[in-house]
């Protein structure tokens, strides 16, 4: 089957405008999603600097980036000095399982600053109450989301 490089060069700029406006770093984002449409294996640091117009050291930043979260993975390459950038299988599926306790620490630390104001009528704290439980539920339901989605991809849903 042929491929729209251009419709793919489009849907990976739009997509990775998407994650940069919901707060995920702009040039990791469109690394992440050059990676996402590759039909090989990953690219290396080269192909994605001349794949997204930028500068090795552009790319250098966001393939640690996307190291550190978990969503990419460095692969050596036998007989070459060059590193190829890869997805891991389920990417999406580890990054967020990953970050799973970073709900309670958020929700510890709107506790913090609730108890911090010694006013029940505060807005402030109000907002942080609700921050804390906020964070809590998510927290208590992203098991079971994550359980379903395993269904899902395993293809088990009912």
């Amino acid at each position: 089957m042929a491929r729209d490089e251009k419709a793919l060069s489009d849907v990976v700029e739009r997509a990775a405008s998407i994650l940069t406006a919901a707060g995920f770093p702009k040039m990791p984002a469109r690394v992440l999603m050059a990676l996402t449409v590759t039909e090989t294996g990953g690219l290396t640091a080269g192909e994605l600097s001349e794949q997204l117009g930028v500068s090795a050291a552009a790319i250098s930043g966001a393939v640690r980036y996307l190291q550190t979260v978990g969503i990419a993975r460095r692969v050596s390459q036998s007989g070459s000095r060059r590193d190829l950038w890869e997805l891991p299988e389920d990417a999406w599926y580890e990054a967020l399982t990953s970050k799973n306790d970073i709900y309670e620490v958020l929700a510890a630390q709107a506790d913090a600053g609730a108890a911090a104001i010694d006013d029940p009528a505060s807005v402030a704290r109000a907002r942080l109450v609700e921050m804390a439980e906020f964070y809590r539920f998510v927290g208590s339901k992203l098991p079971e989301l994550l359980e379903q989605w395993e269904q899902v991809r395993d293809g088990q849903a009912g």
